[in-house]
């Protein structure tokens, strides 16, 4: 009888869990090795602790890298369909929500966690947890594993420890290493899905304050996304759906140290004419008022006297009638295309995931293979490849853990 492979996966999260369960149910012998106290522990944050799994609407186009056409053919292997059909099997409803987001129909991110549990269990995977993974030496066509507390021995290793995010849970990017060790080459990595750092000190007066708006980033002078919801303002710059979903673009230009700024319409429903005509209604109206209560009933109050900062207007309480032309046109300018300069991101603390990673060309989009290691795989996030917010991250981690799992062990 042949023996079985043996594999051994670092890495206890979305895509090393996905691995395990393939390659055990394709006959190898697994062994998961998990360097914190347990596994899926970031899972269980995701989505606000609902595990958004996944988007009905998923495609190349939500992917970002050097090269994010090399996540096109993983994907298109083990699709959305495909993931919905694997852990449906596993006994996981699903239920489809807001802008295609899938999540379990029970809204716990646990009840994912505990079904992959019990199918490794059910399929035989050794869990090794609280043993990081310290080195990986090829030799001999095998795999010598050094752990902090000994060695295994593997036909075959797939890496799947994850980025950099969220160190609180476990993020440490330390898979990186091992590859880069193998001979592996490392874009620069920063945080992704985070929220932006803007220069001067206006969202100070307003933090707190959230309004919907459309944000365009643009990045070196050029429009590089746009995304319209809600806002929120802080004191170090911007938050928001809008802004998390920009980042990976802003985070991009920063690295390559190109001016990046979001440009903000706070009025998204309504053109600079419509709003001309609002403004002289309003002053028509009631001459004699302070400029700023003007736009009281407008504009959100605690607004009202950043705007007329921002339009270059010093006396807030002037009367309307006395406003000139060009403060009036200053003033529809920052409603409608309010200027932010970006020049940063909060920490690895605050990121939802990592941008950047082990270079996608040293590996094999059908297989997730080393070309440079034969018998090294890896998946998920470890490789330069991110997605947008909303599903898109883990769908990568499921359909590359799947595609690595069964080419691991040899099917």
């Amino acid at each position: 009888m042949t023996k079985p492979l043996l594999i051994a996966i670092i890495g206890g999260g979305a895509s090393g869990m996905m691995a395990a369960i393939v390659a055990a149910r394709a006959g190898a012998q697994v062994t998961l090795l998990e360097r914190q106290e347990r596994v899926g522990k970031k899972l269980l944050a995701t989505g606000n602790g609902r595990c958004n799994l996944s988007n009905i609407d998923c495609s190349i186009k939500n992917y970002h890298g050097a090269d994010p056409a090399f996540a096109d053919a993983t994907l298109r292997r083990f699709p959305v369909k495909k993931t919905l059909d694997f852990f449906n099997a596993l006994g996981l409803c699903t239920v489809v929500e807001e802008a295609g987001r899938i999540f379990p129909l029970t809204g716990q991110a646990s009840a994912v966690l505990d079904i992959l549990r019990y199918e490794m269990t059910r399929c035989k995977v050794l869990i090794k947890v609280e043993t990081p993974v310290v080195n990986i030496v090829r030799r001999n066509n095998r795999f010598d594993v050094h752990l902090s507390t000994g060695a295994l021995s593997a036909d075959r290793v797939i890496v799947a420890g994850g980025g950099a995010a969220a160190p609180h849970l476990g993020g440490s990017g330390s898979a990186m290493a091992l590859l880069e060790k193998l001979g592996h080459t490392l874009t620069p990595v920063f945080p992704a899905l985070v929220p932006l750092k803007t220069t001067g000190h206006c969202t100070r007066r307003i933090k707190g304050l959230k309004v919907n708006a459309t944000v365009r980033l643009k990045c070196g002078g050029e429009k590089s996304g746009e995304e319209k919801g809600e806002l929120l303002f802080t004191d170090y710059g911007l938050s928001g759906p809008p802004i998390i979903q920009l980042s990976q673009s802003a985070g991009r230009a920063l690295q390559a140290h190109w001016p990046a700024c979001f440009t903000v319409d706070l009025f998204p429903d309504w053109s600079d004419a419509q709003l001309a005509a609002e403004l002289d209604k309003r002053i028509i109206s009631r001459p004699e008022a302070p400029l700023d209560f003007i736009l009281v009933g407008l504009v959100h109050k605690r607004l009202v006297p950043v705007i007329l900062h921002q339009a270059g207007i010093e006396d807030l309480r002037q009367a309307a009638a006395s406003a000139t032309k060009v403060q009036i046109k200053n003033i529809i300018q920052c409603l409608k295309q309010w200027v932010f300069e970006i020049c940063g991101s909060l920490s690895w603390n605050d990121a939802q995931a990592m941008a950047g990673g082990a270079l996608t060309s040293e590996f094999s989009s059908a297989s997730m293979e080393s070309f440079l290691v034969k018998g090294l795989f890896a998946a998920g996030e470890v490789l330069d490849i991110t997605g947008d917010c909303g599903g898109y991250n883990l769908q990568w981690a499921w359909s590359s853990g799947f595609a690595a799992g069964l080419a691991a062990a040899g099917k």
